[in-house]
């Protein structure tokens, strides 16, 4: 039933974004300011050097990728990859060689002129084949261990020098977090006064209160942006932003900032709004820093996985609709996803949460915990409620097997760069999957070289198998690798995925082309296919 809800949901999306993309160019009209609200603090501009969609959402709209994902297709995949700064690419016969022909006539918003130096200058940056190394932080610069180095040939074409084939590079390069960066700006000023080439200049950007963009009126899509202006407003309550919005203050919410309890009050106060529920392409998941004792014991992390109740939460946090699964997006949403019955069979997934839990009590008596001596430990998480509210029901789930622990809330800032630094020891996170993929998902999240491995989680067999699939062409052999890998993850009890999130985003009747994505929130917040009805 769940899986025919998504599906008729997605269906409905696709419907509506052809729809949109039919309408006659004569009836998008101009101008005006789309109005924003933000829940966090970005910690900063520079998309290559940050992990959160609080930095994607306000400035995707400043920068160009090589290729991006279709806005106005819902479902991301390699088939909906398409043209933007390349006009078109090709690989050699051995599949190791991606050529981009580049556009001409491009520039930067300083500018200065868009040349194949800046694509090669960028990811000669991410993967440490330059002197300098500007980069305060590097999270994804495993998705390019292959990438040997960039060459170019003349201003308008690149070629990407592989090891060994890579498929899934492509959709690497679509995400959001994949822009191309001036090489002639230095990336202390990328931080704070990012420079693109995209259909919005960056105006301003006031830590904590706001953010402002203003249309590029040389952008290289000649009738693009329709909009005038984008603005930002930081609210950390999500009751008075959801309010503001309900009232007409804000024209579109947060992305996934609409629980399905706060979408039916929003169409009670806006009945002409908007509101769309979707597969977010996040993940709720249990962190354990396995180099800290006495969570270096396989046994206690073990029990720890036994102990979570994947039905409760979605029942409290999300009125039975999320997904249940290992590392990858489920289907329908997910591409690479297990099956269900896969899924089913996996340690502590099954439904019988009692015997799981006695279980996990079993491990904990012998190693010496019980009521009367629980394990006492601090769980830190952000503070968003996304969060909080996970990690509160984590607690309580723990305790029933003799941990007791105590909420330790970080603002954004502080929590990523605890993260970074491995500086916790047990965590409830929400995983943001910029690609539905097993490159930029399980590489980054598992594999033993990977700046956001943040569980410190080395497994030699699981490295050996992220390789394999990696090099696969064949797209069905390739998938049954990543389940044998989600297996192992499962096993392992590496970073226990407690749900795959599902949230509403709304906007208001007269937002027109706004096409939220079905398995990741964060490749579609260009907006500049965006127009205002009114």
């Amino acid at each position: 039933m769940r899986a025919s809800r998504l599906l008729a949901s997605s269906i409905a999306a696709l419907g509506l974004s052809l729809s949109l993309a039919a309408t006659p160019a004569a009836a998008q009209k101009r101008g005006g300011t789309l109005r924003l609200y933000h829940n966090d603090n970005p910690p900063s501009a520079s998309l290559h050097e940050e992990s959160t969609i609080a930095s994607v959402t306000p400035f995707m709209a400043v920068f160009n990728n090589l290729v991006m994902f279709d806005p106005l297709k819902p479902h991301e995949s390699l088939e909906t990859v398409v043209p933007d700064l390349a006009e078109s690419w090709s690989w050699d016969s051995s599949n190791t060689k991606l050529t981009f022909k580049l556009r001409r006539g491009v520039a930067w918003h300083d500018g200065k002129p868009f040349t194949a130096k800046d694509v090669q200058c960028t990811w000669r940056m991410l993967i440490g084949k330059t002197e300098v190394a500007e980069f305060h932080r590097n999270p994804r610069r495993v998705w390019y261990s292959k990438l040997q180095d960039v060459s170019i040939n003349g201003d308008d074409e690149a070629t990407f020098e592989l090891s060994e084939p890579q498929p899934s590079l492509p959709v690497l390069l679509a995400s959001a977090f994949s822009p191309v960066y001036p090489c002639h700006v230095p990336q202390s000023v990328m931080r704070t006064k990012p420079v693109g080439t995209g259909p919005f200049k960056f105006v301003e950007f006031r830590r904590g209160n706001s953010i402002k963009l203003a249309r590029n009126p040389d952008y290289w899509k000649k009738d693009r942006p329709y909009l005038d202006e984008i603005t930002f407003r930081m609210i950390d309550s999500r009751a008075t932003r959801i309010l503001a919005f309900a009232t007409g203050e804000y024209d579109i919410t947060f992305p996934a900032d609409v629980s399905l309890a706060l979408m039916k009050d929003v169409k009670s106060r806006a009945p002409k709004a908007v509101c769309e529920t979707v597969t977010t392409g996040t993940q709720s998941n249990l962190m354990v820093n396995r180099v800290n004792p006495p969570f270096d014991s396989p046994d206690i992390r073990k029990a720890m996985s036994l102990a979570l109740d994947r039905k409760a939460f979605n029942s409290i946090l999300m009125e039975g609709q999320a997904l249940t699964g290992g590392a990858m997006l489920p289907k329908p949403a997910g591409e690479w996803g297990m099956p269900p019955d896969m899924v089913t069979s996996l340690m502590g997934y099954g439904p019988d949460t009692a015997k799981n839990v006695a279980e996990a009590q079993g491990i904990m008596q012998k190693l010496g915990y019980s009521d009367s001596k629980p394990l006492p430990i601090k769980i830190q998480t952000r503070n968003l409620p996304t969060y909080r509210d996970a990690a509160v029901i984590v607690m309580d789930q723990l305790r029933k097997i003799y941990i007791a622990g105590e909420l330790d809330i970080l603002e954004t800032p502080q929590w990523y760069t605890r993260l970074a630094k491995k500086d916790y020891t047990i965590g409830l996170n929400v995983t943001g999957v910029s690609v539905d993929d097993p490159d930029g998902n399980i590489v980054e999240n598992y594999s033993c070289k990977s700046e956001r491995n943040y569980t410190q989680y080395c497994n030699a067999d699981v490295d050996r198998l992220l390789a394999a699939q990696s090099r696969e062409l064949d797209k069905e052999k390739r998938r049954k690798i990543v389940w044998d890998i989600e297996r192992l993850l499962v096993d392992d009890a590496a970073r226990p995925i407690i749900i795959h999130g599902i949230a509403a985003n709304c906007w208001q009747p007269y937002v027109r082309n706004y096409v939220p994505h079905d398995n990741s929130q964060y490749n579609s917040l260009r907006f500049e296919e965006v127009w205002l009805d009114k």
